[in-house]
């Protein structure tokens, strides 16, 4: 499974508002949510902020990769948003954050966590790309950028 098969298109956010880290990790959990239920969105969420209790995952250059294990849910499931104004996001440069890429496994996925979280290092240190999606307009045309190089890494 590659990191990008982890997205639909309904997961797919640009313009987002977040008034800060806490409402901007609440609006991941809500889009990470496949269950619809408060419960399991709740654990999501708190799987996201556990994570981020041991160090931000600002990554730097404006990007971040909240990410997590539940128990809340059976496979892994990504989501990325383009904010439509940058928060703090207390990352290593201290650069406020605008795209952001936020990931939940099931408890068990250690192996394949740490694989995705690699993958997404090396997605986003691609100028070419991050340029593209600040440039990304509508949540159609993000993922379709991200599409395009879920093909591009499968052909090669």
């Amino acid at each position: 499974m590659q990191l990008l098969d982890l997205l639909t298109p309904a997961r797919v956010v640009a313009n987002a508002h977040a008034s800060g880290k806490k409402r901007l990790l609440e609006q991941l959990a809500h889009l990470l949510d496949e269950r619809g239920s408060s419960e399991s969105e709740r654990a999501i969420f708190e799987a996201l902020c556990k994570r981020e209790r041991l160090g931000s995952t600002g990554l730097g250059r404006g990007v971040a990769i909240p990410h997590g294990r539940s128990s809340a849910i059976d496979h892994p499931v990504g989501t990325f948003v383009k904010l439509a104004e940058p928060i703090d996001f207390d990352a290593i440069d201290g650069q406020r954050v605008d795209l952001v890429f936020a990931l939940v496994v099931p408890e068990h996925f250690t192996d394949q966590h740490l694989m995705f979280l690699a993958q997404l290092a090396e997605l986003f240190s691609d100028n070419a790309l991050v340029s593209r999606l600040r440039q990304g307009r509508t949540s159609a045309a993000l993922y379709e950028t991200l599409s395009g190089l879920s093909e591009h890494h499968a052909a090669a």
